[in-house]
């Protein structure tokens, strides 16, 4: 017995393997969670022309919460950010107030590289 392992079609474009659905539309590819629940939280100056950013890394979530979450800390440390390949940065070194507002969220973390 074989399965139909459609991956593209040309009514549709790119199918994933998983649902059979368009990629933009694709069901399974939301419930996916990033990272392994060991959250760190380091200070990042690296090819940013010496500017830091705080940097959340190791969050168990989805992209989707992990985008909220992402607004939600922007917003909490009144400064801009992204979220990418699976990390939340924040501008500036805010180390010492994300892990008070992530505590409070019941998320435990620790510090990487260094005590702020």
């Amino acid at each position: 017995m074989k399965k139909n392992n459609l991956v593209y079609s040309t009514d549709q474009g790119r199918l994933c393997p998983d649902c059979e659905q368009p990629v933009d539309q694709c069901q399974c590819q939301n419930s996916t969670i990033i990272g392994d629940g060991n959250v760190k939280i380091s200070l990042e100056t690296k090819g940013r022309k010496g500017k830091g950013v705080s940097l959340i890394s190791g969050l168990a979530m989805t992209p989707d919460e992990l985008k909220t979450l992402g607004k939600k800390l922007k917003a909490q440390c009144g400064t801009g950010g992204a979220v990418k390949d699976g990390h939340i940065e924040i501008q500036g070194d805010h180390r010492q107030k994300l892990k008070d507002l992530l505590e409070k969220d019941g998320i435990k973390s620790k510090f990487s590289g260094g005590q702020p």
